[in-house]
């Protein structure tokens, strides 16, 4: 019985050993990990923070910031967005140019100089023009031209003082920007197709004379195109003749049918009719000269005579 005993001891010492030191080294790294944690969320509570204006409501373009539609929020000085505010009175009665989400920083890029208006005006940049056409459901790409979407800007008309009166359709403005869609300047999302009466274009001042000029001059059509297109094509427009039989080939190029068009006459090969070769002409059969007429001497005194004779006697 002393024997086991003392057996039962010793293991019971042994096992003691071996919990004590397995709570040791859990302390040692429970500390480790709490002065880690400790030190980085003692770190971020020292990081400055800066107060950065943000939308607490969606800010449609065309709309005016409101007092109540900012506040202030704090973000890590690191992270301030560039040419955000940090002031409410900053960005009250600025007119929305693109649109804001909610809790969007509120941007300079974003607004407009405050008292520039709300509406149209302040979505037109410096140096820009609006311009507006009336249209109906086929000039208007059956209602898909919408606000934000870009089209190019075709005119038909008979262009004067070129000899001719054939109609011809040009291409006048390309990759024009559609401000508003009748009464709307923003795109609802749903890209449904609504026929609008009118459609303001964002042009240049050129820009802006030649649309007029062809609204009123010729007819207009609106062509749509991919907003990430902006690719400007050379084109020499099409005439009517040229649809039907006897114009240029389809498979010609408007500036090539031009270029040949412009040619000058003897540049331009001319069809020739082959003609069979001409018969020999048949030879000429000889013609025998006229024999000699007959000749005769009178001698009359001192005069002499020749008389000259026909074929047949008679005397000349």
């Amino acid at each position: 019985m002393g024997f086991v005993r003392l057996g039962l001891l010793r293991l019971d010492r042994r096992f003691l050993t071996v919990v004590a030191v397995s709570l040791a080294w859990a302390f040692l790294v429970a500390g480790a990990f709490y002065r880690l944690v400790g030190g980085a969320g003692g770190h971020s509570r020292a990081a400055s923070l800066k107060q950065v204006v943000v939308a607490t409501r969606a800010l449609p373009a065309g709309s005016v910031v409101e007092r109540g539609s900012v506040a202030l929020r704090g973000v890590p000085e690191n992270l301030f967005p560039p040419g955000a505010f940090s002031k409410l009175e900053e960005v009250w009665e600025r007119p929305v140019t693109s649109d804001i989400q909610a809790e969007e920083p509120v941007v300079a890029s974003r607004v407009a100089a405050k008292g520039s208006g709300a509406g149209l005006g302040p979505l037109i940049p410096p140096g820009m023009r609006a311009v507006s056409v009336r249209v109906n459901d086929v000039v208007g790409v059956a209602g898909f031209v919408l606000p934000g979407m870009r089209v190019d800007v075709l005119v038909t008309g008979k262009p004067p003082a070129r000899g001719d009166t054939d109609t011809e359709t040009q291409t006048v403005l390309q990759n024009i920007t559609v401000l508003s869609a009748g009464q709307s300047i923003q795109n609802d999302g749903r890209s449904q197709p609504v026929v609008v009466p009118v459609v303001t274009l964002l042009v240049t001042p050129a820009g802006a004379e030649a649309l007029t000029l062809a609204n009123n001059e010729g007819k207009i059509q609106l062509v749509l195109r991919n907003s990430t297109d902006v690719t400007v094509v050379a084109t020499g427009g099409r005439k009517l003749h040229e649809l039907y039989a006897g114009g240029p080939s389809e498979s010609v190029e408007p500036q090539q049918r031009r270029a040949l068009a412009r040619r000058a006459p003897s540049s331009v090969p001319t069809p020739t009719t082959a003609t069979p070769p001409a018969e020999p002409a048949p030879p000429a059969i000889p013609v025998p000269a006229a024999p000699d007429p007959d000749r005769m001497i009178v001698i009359n005194g001192k005069v002499q005579k020749v008389e000259v004779f026909g074929r047949q006697g008679e005397s000349k």
